[in-house]
């Protein structure tokens, strides 16, 4: 029972949290959420006229191919990027209230989920004009979500304990995106890169989560076992090493800060 009363406990203040950084995100804006679905519909009109008479013949339905890739890349680094600096912004909060830190990490990740499903609404118009059909097989979607926002997580939480020991950790992840967005292939197909770069992001969990999604919405079907199969192990494999570090260094971090 006790146990039970702490995880609802647990449960209410991430639901509190991702509540205050919405209003915090969308309090100086009259559209608020509705941008969630405008970003990405604005970001897909821009990359379509200038990669879409480019990729046309190697890409049927370039707007569709290019939504899959960018929400799941949003969700991944909105949720890493927010859930890095967790624990020092509610370092207050640590100090006085005893509840697990990872709930803050948490908090932020989740909150980058909830923006995700109202991007996810940027689907209905664009499948209903470009005539994108669905099947069974989209009930397989959330199983590609849960994958990702575990190994997002788990990078949260091993981005969260780096940020307090090393300020410049976010001028760094920075960088580092960039490079890692274009080995995600969200705007080009894989099948136009040498043999070395096929092999690389082939391997990028990213670009594994951006296929997923692309063969269950275009092809009306499960990517290869052998892609899910490293999906699963870059999940799992991220999950539990940054729980590792995260409980390895929770008293570092509380002296620290």
């Amino acid at each position: 029972m006790r146990q039970n009363s702490q995880l609802k406990q647990y449960f209410f203040v991430i639901k509190e949290l991702t509540g205050r950084e919405l209003k915090r995100k969308y309090s100086r804006s009259k559209l608020g959420v509705i941008w969630s679905v405008l970003n990405p519909l604005l970001s897909m009109i821009v990359i379509s006229l200038v990669f879409s008479q480019m990729f046309k013949r190697a890409i049927e339905n370039f707007p569709v191919f290019y939504l899959c890739g960018n929400v799941i890349w949003s969700l991944f680094t909105t949720g890493t990027n927010t859930a890095m600096t967790a624990l020092v912004d509610n370092k207050q909060m640590l100090i006085k209230v005893k509840i697990p830190m990872q709930v803050f990490v948490i908090s932020r990740v989740y909150t980058a989920f909830v923006n995700f499903i109202y991007s996810l609404i940027a689907f209905i118009p664009i499948l209903i004009v470009f005539r994108v059909r669905l099947n069974w097989i989209i009930l397989f979607l959330p199983v590609v979500v849960l994958l990702e926002l575990l190994f997002v997580t788990g990078l949260s939480m091993m981005l969260s304990v780096g940020y307090v020991f090393f300020g410049d950790l976010k001028h760094l992840y920075g960088i580092a995106l960039t490079l890692w967005m274009y080995l995600s292939a969200l705007f080009y197909p894989v099948n136009s890169l040498p043999g070395i770069m096929v092999t690389v992001v082939g391997n990028n969990p990213v670009y594994l989560f951006i296929d997923g999604m692309r063969w269950i919405v275009l092809e009306g079907s499960l990517q290869p076992w052998t892609s899910f199969v490293k999906m699963v192990i870059w999940s799992v494999g991220a999950y539990l090493i940054g729980s590792w570090i995260f409980r390895k260094n929770k008293n570092k971090v509380m002296q620290k800060i």
